[in-house]
């Protein structure tokens, strides 16, 4: 397949172009570089370009005859999300809107969305299927909810296809070392930590101890970053024109705040300073995925459930590239 991968130089996008072209595929990368990173993808199958701009992503789609669409470029920091909501609306929701008006002139007729665990909200149960309640509390989570039913509209219209993975905490690096996680600024509990046993941090803190949890931290998903590529490319290879696939990704196992700190220690035989303060608003204790769903639509389950491992993958990177990919 002819496969165009919006945000392809971006930590998830970029594991995906990589598992796309061992499989065959003819990939090329539409990214503005605004947070994905030029060394991240081949700079010959990279078109510099912005959702913003839907005659640009036209060209690209014409130029090479693209077939297929893999959706990651958005913005994700919740925090940002609600200081500078009007960023993320016409980023995410605008662009996205760009980029179907872009397939549909250029008869491209499938689509995999890059969504969220976040368009749930605070969970009703968990672990979280499917069809529980989406009801997001952050501009960021409202964004992607607003694309999910835009796909929908547009494929009950005119029939584009699309799948909408919904992933909780991606993290891991690449398991041969050579691409992982580089955002500035960074906000995922896993690189922040191994900041602290590179000596780049004093301290982690953690947000709140008096969850309702085993040891009083909250309790998240951690699914590695080559699980999420191989789903995709599941998604990519079974969804059809006017057909829809909404499903979890995740690993159906969560681990707390402590767990991922003492599993950093554990990997890094570094001792990880850690600062206890009050809780974050909006922090549920626990976000785990029933990945029940994936299997059953895409024949896909995570393969690395340990969060140890996860970390390893992650420290292997990181220890490498102390500065991501600046070296």
């Amino acid at each position: 397949m002819k496969i165009l991968v919006t945000g392809g130089a971006g930590y998830v996008g970029s594991h995906c172009v990589r598992l796309l072209k061992s499989k065959g595929h003819d990939v090329w990368v539409y990214d503005n570089l605004l947070y994905g990173h030029r060394e991240a993808t081949d700079p010959a199958r990279l078109i510099v370009g912005d959702l913003l701009d839907q005659p640009a992503i036209e060209k690209a789609m014409r130029d090479h005859a693209i077939e297929a669409v893999m959706h990651f470029a958005a913005l994700c920091y919740v925090g940002e999300s609600v200081t500078d909501p009007a960023k993320y609306y016409r980023n995410n929701v605008v662009g996205t809107l760009n980029l179907l008006d872009a397939m549909r002139a250029c008869g491209v007729g499938k689509i995999v969305f890059s969504s969220t665990c976040a368009t749930y909200g605070v969970p009703q149960q968990v672990p979280i299927p499917e069809d529980h309640p989406q009801n997001p509390i952050s501009p960021y989570g409202f964004t992607k909810l607003a694309v999910e039913k835009a796909l929908e509209d547009y494929r009950a219209a005119y029939g584009i296809g699309y799948a909408a993975p919904r992933y909780f905490n991606a993290s891991g690096a690449s398991l041969d070392g050579s691409i992982g996680e580089d955002h500035d600024p960074e906000t995922h509990l896993i690189p922040l930590v191994l900041d602290v046993a590179l000596g780049k941090r004093d301290h982690i803190s953690i947000f709140g101890t008096d969850y309702p949890t085993p040891d009083g931290t909250c309790i998240r998903d951690y699914i590695h970053v080559e699980d999420l590529a191989t789903a995709h490319l599941a998604a990519i290879e079974k969804v059809q024109p006017g057909e829809a696939i909404r499903v979890n990704l995740g690993t159906g196992v969560g681990a707390s705040v402590r767990q991922v700190i003492t599993a950093c220690e554990e990997v890094t035989g570094k001792k990880i300073k850690t600062v206890e303060g009050p809780r974050r608003a909006g922090d549920p204790p626990e976000l785990v995925a029933n990945p029940q769903g994936a299997l059953d639509a895409l024949g896909w389950r995570a393969q690395h459930t340990s969060v140890k491992e996860t970390v390893a993958s992650a420290w292997a990177w990181h220890k490498a590239h102390p500065n991501g990919y600046a070296g």
